[in-house]
């Protein structure tokens, strides 16, 4: 790669996030440290850049955009019953000893609540998730890096190397912005690539949504529907949807108070 190219990509990279490490830009130009080093000691000269120790830094630090999507102490509070009898029911497919991913969401944030006496490694990208769980409960918590987006209460990486890809999971627990037959859908990049980066990671891919999730639209797609093993979701899910999800394969639990009503696929 060109030095004029390699310099142009270090330079984008930190305009993305506050600091990038040396290995990040390793990794993002496939060149060696020697290389990044120097080229980082030429963007701080000409005053494009500031180095520091193990990477570089914007000389005027980003303010991240919001997300798409609606905040989450809002979203918290939107059927908030389904969603802590979904979380219930989600809850019930862990053991101890289980290695699980929890991705950000307040639905899968509900999950919390039944965890405390488990003995789970968890890796989430949410940071209420983690939060909670390291106080409340016996379970490692690993996160991965990158920003934190308050407003969501993520944690997010444009990088591929952000620590996920060192841990493998039985489950992944994941919420939606809405669910169809073409796939699995969000409403912002970020958040998407941060999920896809996860799913690799996982054995079996279990979505939390509640049965409104399943009118809902989105212009991106995580995933396409058959990559996902199992949906739980509340009564309130229509026929439409039950045959969707027995077509690509998907297992259906659908959780309320009190019970648990289970539909396996052939």
């Amino acid at each position: 790669m060109h030095e004029v190219e390699r310099q142009r990509l270090i330079l984008k990279a930190v305009e993305a996030q506050p600091v990038v490490t040396v290995q990040e830009l390793v990794e993002l130009t496939g060149v060696s440290e020697a290389t990044i080093r120097r080229d980082i000691a030429a963007l701080h000269v000409g005053g494009r850049l500031r180095r520091v120790r193990g990477g570089a830094e914007a000389l005027h630090p980003p303010q991240f955009s919001r997300l798409a999507g609606r905040p989450f102490k809002v979203s918290e509070t939107l059927n908030i019953e389904r969603k802590r009898a979904i979380a219930r029911a989600a809850v019930a497919l862990c053991q101890d000893g289980d290695s699980i991913i929890i991705n950000g969401g307040t639905t899968t944030f509900q999950m919390v609540h039944h965890l405390a006496d488990r003995r789970l490694q968890v890796f989430t990208n949410s940071f209420a998730i983690a939060e909670h769980l390291g106080r409340h409960s016996r379970s490692t918590v690993l996160v991965p890096s990158g920003a934190l987006y308050e407003e969501h209460s993520l944690i997010l990486s444009p990088f591929e190397t952000d620590g996920s890809q060192n841990f493998f999971a039985r489950r992944m627990f994941m919420g939606a912005q809405g669910v169809a037959a073409i796939g699995v859908m969000e409403s912002d990049p970020l958040i998407i690539q941060s999920e896809q980066r996860l799913i690799r990671q996982a054995e079996d891919l279990v979505l939390l949504v509640d049965s409104s999730k399943f009118a809902r639209r989105s212009s991106l797609i995580i995933c396409a529907l058959d990559k996902v093993s199992t949906v739980v979701t509340d009564p309130g899910i229509d026929a439409a949807a039950r045959d969707m999800l027995a077509a690509a394969g998907v297992a259906l639990i659908v959780a309320e108070e009190g019970q648990v009503e289970s539909q396996s696929v052939a």
